[in-house]
């Protein structure tokens, strides 16, 4: 009896155009709630129901399973409810009884897997028959008359101004998250579908229809800080070498010889990254050329390179030292990284980065490849080291 998210994503969208795809602190749309659900403890599986090729490729990229939405209830006026049921029956159809379905709408991007896991665990142990997230609200609402009156719908206007902690306790439904009993959510066809819950969250209860609701969340968001996006324990830090040392070009003489760009100061910052922590370092790439191997002798990095598969190969370095994928930061660029970034407990991406690798990525540095992007991350993770427990 499994617990399932499921983020609807249609390709039209009116307000802005490719709104699921487009990019938000370097990553699509759609996959910030897809690394939120894949973090919730209680969710078993993701998925994003689209009936569009771009956002189902980004939706794989960050981990999720596809489903194809009908054209049919992928219109102007299809309701969300249509997605998740059509959703729900393909799911249970290919592995059995749904206990509770979570929707989760990417237009709502501070959507966390806390807030998830409380509205899954609101249907699962308490026995609701749906849950939701709200935000508290503390304004006073008005109303306007047949007359064309104002007047006060949770204050009487009359009456001298009560302070707004005086007022009574309402929330506003932040449209985020809702979690439903499965079989109470087919029966009624409607999210609230018996008893509720409200799951109270402080987090912004912003939703993006518009270029102006980006303009704002980007605003609230500010540049992506390192130092408190770095998970506590890591013990590891892997690179690829090819756009996370270089710059992904290559010159190429006459005789076939090959060169590339890096940079000094990512040198300089993993020399500073030794210095001030035990972090074990290790360059892993597909490339054989012995560029590699030569620069990782400049640094002291243990180099292992053309690996094709790579993921064995890290959970055989890993076991060597006694580390686990969960302490792992994976700095990767492109597709052949993805398996490496989605098994860690902390992918990067440089700023210029595949989309794919960015979809992935907890954090997208602001310095691109071979051009700044590893000193970011070893500063950010000397940061995190003098950061009190």
């Amino acid at each position: 009896m499994r617990c399932i998210a499921v983020i609807p994503a249609r390709g039209g969208s009116k307000g802005v155009p490719r709104k699921n795809v487009r990019l938000l602190a370097g990553a699509p749309l759609v996959a910030r709630t897809i690394a939120a659900a894949r973090a919730a403890s209680l969710v078993d599986a993701v998925y994003v129901s689209t009936d569009d090729a771009e956002i189902a490729a980004a939706a794989r990229a960050a981990g999720a399973d596809v489903i194809d939405r009908p054209a049919g209830i992928s219109g102007d006026e299809a309701s969300s409810e249509s997605a998740l049921l059509h959703a729900l029956d393909v799911v249970e159809a290919a592995g059995g009884p749904v206990r509770a379905l979570v929707f989760l709408q990417c237009t709502s991007p501070f959507t966390t897997s806390a807030e998830i896991d409380a509205c899954a665990a609101a249907v699962l142990r308490d026995g609701a028959a749906c849950a939701f997230t709200a935000a508290p609200d503390h304004g006073f609402l008005w109303g306007v008359d047949e007359a064309g009156d104002a007047h006060g719908l949770n204050h009487d206007h009359r009456a001298p101004r009560r302070r707004r902690q005086e007022l009574p306790p309402q929330y506003r439904e932040t449209g985020a998250v809702y979690a439903m009993d499965a079989a109470a959510f087919r029966a009624a066809g409607v999210r609230f579908c018996g008893p509720a819950k409200l799951v109270p969250v402080d987090t912004p209860p912003v939703e993006i229809d518009s270029l102006a609701d980006f303009a704002l969340v980007e605003a609230l968001l500010g540049p992506e800080k390192a130092s408190g996006a770095v998970p506590a324990g890591l013990k590891a830090l892997v690179m690829d070498f090819d756009g996370v040392f270089t710059d992904d070009r290559v010159l190429v003489d006459q005789d076939g010889r090959e060169a590339v760009f890096a940079s000094r100061s990512d040198g300089m910052g993993i020399g500073l990254l030794r210095k001030a922590t035990e972090i074990k370092l290790l360059i892993l790439s597909k490339e054989p050329n012995p560029v590699v191997s030569a620069r990782g002798r400049k640094l002291a990095i243990e180099v292992r390179q053309g690996i094709d598969d790579k993921l064995p190969e890290l959970d055989r370095w890993l076991a060597q030292h006694g580390i686990s994928r969960q302490e792992t930061a994976y700095v990767g660029n492109d597709v052949n990284d993805l398996e490496c970034m989605r098994a860690v407990g902390f992918p990067v991406a440089p700023g210029d980065a595949r989309p794919e690798a960015k979809a992935v990525a907890r954090w997208v540095t602001s310095a691109h490849g071979g051009k700044g992007a590893l000193r970011e991350v070893c500063e950010a993770l000397i940061a995190a080291a003098r950061t009190p427990a």
